[in-house]
C-alpha cells in the first residue's frame, strides 16, 4: 500500500532534482524518490556487512603475463562468493570478465579490490545490490 507524504525543498534544489528526473527518464518525482531511498538503504546494507549480491566487471589485456592465471587464482581463493562468471573477448587484446558474487559485503568488496588491483586490469567496477528485504 502506498502512503503519501510531503517534503519541502529549496527552489534550486527542486529544479536540479527535476532535471535529474528528466535525464534519468523517470515518469514522476515519486518514482525517483523511491529509487533514491532504495539505493540508500541498499548502501546501508553494504555498510553493515549484510549478505548482499553484486557484479564485478573487469577489463584487462589478456596478453599481460600470467594475468588470466592470477584472475582465476583469486577467484578460486574466494570460490564460495562466486555465483557465476562470464568471459568475453572484446578485441584481440582486451577481455571483459563479469563475475556475479554473493556473500558478506566486506568479503565481496575485498574480492573486488583484489581483482581490480591486479597488474594489467585496465578497469574494474563493483555494482552492489541486495534482495532489499524491507524495501517494498
Amino acid at each position: 500500500m502506498l502512503k503519501r507524504f510531503s517534503i519541502s525543498l529549496e527552489g534550486n534544489l527542486l529544479d536540479s532534482f527535476d532535471s535529474y528526473i528528466k535525464a534519468q527518464s523517470y515518469d514522476n518525482r515519486s518514482e525517483a524518490i523511491r529509487d533514491l531511498i532504495r539505493k540508500a538503504l541498499i548502501r546501508q546494507e553494504w555498510l553493515s556487512d549484510s549478505n548482499v549480491m553484486g557484479v564485478i566487471t573487469l577489463v584487462y589485456d589478456h596478453h599481460q603475463h600470467q594475468l588470466q592465471e592470477k584472475v582465476t587464482e583469486v577467484q578460486h581463493d574466494r570460490h564460495h562468493l562466486i555465483v557465476s562468471t562470464t568471459h568475453v573477448h572484446m578485441d584481440h587484446h582486451n577481455c571483459l570478465e563479469v563475475i556475479v558474487v554473493r556473500g558478506k559485503a566486506q568479503e565481496v568488496q575485498e574480492l573486488s579490490d583484489r581483482l581490480t588491483a591486479l597488474r594489467g586490469v585496465r578497469d574494474g567496477n563493483l555494482a552492489m545490490s541486495s534482495t532489499g528485504k524491507g524495501l517494498h
